[in-house]
Formats: structure tokens, C-alpha cells, sequence
């Protein structure tokens, strides 16, 4: 019975030809490697991510949940279509990018979770999953949400999406925009960058390990500083905590 049910529970997968790793030098001057990673490698991954799941600031709490429970349904076989990518500098993980197949011609972007910040690297992230989605898989378009302001402005603003608000995302049923194979080709030269193939060394030492963060997202000091991506321009909640903490009230 077990068996039987696995098979009506699991989805089948379609065939999806594999992400070419690529290289590019961050503005610390540092080799980073983006790769496709297996399902086996997926509990490696979880245990960084987990973490991130109570850091309020700039909504990496929301995202990190999701992420880690998208992850999680990869790993399982709970998830159609899905495809992870990450990014590394000599080995450690320093984002985590995934998103699906929608059918042949629509891809659906999930998550971008960067985890070292001040190098744009979640940004060089998400074109390679934007350049998979159109010069791999060959689509039309993708559809994208964000979770954050940041996220807004790096993907709704600098790629110029078109608003797709007829066509509710995945995340939440929000509405969603779209990068179409026109707007990609214009952010092509200034947003797409990285070389192929990758040196033998840098994909063996990123393949040999997913190394946890250096400095990865951590709760604000001062709980105020989370209110910046709450849109709470009083932080009247947390002020009324710290009184409390403190012993005022």
C-alpha cells in the first residue's frame, strides 16, 4: 500500500537539461562559482539555511522558511519541476537560488536567499537563474514576486518587469510580473555576467563541499533596526518591548 501510494503522491519530473556552471570575479576580487546542485545535496544546504528563519531583517525570516520548505518538498519529491542552483567562493555557500518549470514556454522563479552580503551577490544569483530559465530551458517568460523592498528594486526595477497581474504567483497568490525573452536580452550585457566552462579547481573545490556562511544574515542588536522592512517608521511595538525588557513598564 505504502508503495502504491508513494507513486500517486511523487510527481514526475520532465526532463530538464542541466545548468552549465559558470565563474565570474565579486568585487572583493573573489572567484565565485554558480552550480546546479542534486537532490543528495539538499540536506547540506537545509542546515545554513535554518538559521535565517529568525532573522527579521529585510524579511529573510519569511524568505528562509520558505526556502527551506521548498528545499525540504525538493528533497522529497514533493515539488514538480524544481531546480536549485547555488553560488560559492571557495566552497562556502553564499547564496541559494531555486524556481520550476511551469510548463515548456513559463517559468516560475521562487527564491533568491543571498548569504553574504555587499557583493551583489544574490543579484549575480538570480540572473543565473533568469539566463537558465531563457537560454537553457529556451522559455518565453518567467514570473517573479518579491518579498522585500531589496528584492523589489533588484528584480521589478532593474530588469524592468512587466506587470503579468492577471496571473497569480505561486508565493501567496500574489500578483505577478513577468521577464519576458525582450527584456532579458536588453539586461542581457549589463546584468548576465560569469564565464564558461569553470576551471577544473574551482568546480572541484565547490563540488567537494557546501561550506556554511562566513557572515551570514544575523538578527539587528537593536530591535528597532528591524522595523526598517516592517514599514513601521515608529517601531511603537518594539519600543514598547525594549521598555519592557528594560523594566520601565
Amino acid at each position: 500500500m505504502a508503495v502504491d501510494l508513494e507513486k500517486i503522491l511523487r510527481p514526475v519530473d520532465n526532463p530538464m537539461p542541466p545548468f552549465p556552471a559558470k565563474h565570474m570575479k565579486v568585487a572583493s576580487g573573489e572567484e565565485m562559482v554558480i552550480r546546479q546542485v542534486t537532490r543528495d545535496e539538499i540536506p547540506s544546504i537545509l542546515q545554513h539555511v535554518a538559521p535565517l528563519v529568525w532573522v527579521e531583517r529585510d524579511f529573510y525570516d519569511v524568505v528562509a522558511a520558505r526556502v527551506y520548505a521548498e528545499l525540504l518538498a525538493y528533497y522529497a519529491h514533493r515539488m514538480q519541476d524544481e531546480y536549485v542552483l547555488v553560488a560559492q567562493i571557495d566552497g562556502e555557500l553564499c547564496a541559494v537560488v531555486n524556481g520550476r518549470m511551469v510548463n515548456e514556454d513559463v517559468g516560475m522563479s521562487l527564491h533568491t536567499l543571498a548569504m553574504r552580503r555587499g557583493l551583489r551577490i544574490g543579484a549575480h544569483a538570480f540572473a543565473a537563474k533568469m539566463e537558465y530559465h531563457m537560454d537553457i530551458l529556451g522559455q518565453k517568460e518567467v514570473l517573479i514576486v518579491a518579498e522585500s523592498p531589496i528584492g523589489f528594486r533588484r528584480w521589478m526595477i532593474e530588469y524592468n518587469l512587466e506587470k503579468r497581474f492577471d496571473v497569480a504567483h505561486e508565493l501567496g497568490g500574489v500578483p505577478s510580473w513577468a521577464l519576458t525573452r525582450e527584456l532579458f536580452e536588453k539586461a542581457r550585457d549589463t546584468l548576465v555576467v560569469g564565464r564558461r566552462p569553470v576551471p577544473d579547481e574551482l568546480l572541484a573545490k565547490a563540488h567537494e563541499a557546501i561550506l556554511p556562511p562566513s557572515d551570514p544574515p544575523r538578527p539587528p542588536e537593536d530591535l528597532l533596526a528591524a522595523t526598517r522592512a516592517k514599514y513601521d517608521p515608529t517601531g511603537t511595538a518594539l519600543v514598547l518591548q525594549r521598555w519592557k525588557q528594560e523594566g520601565k513598564v
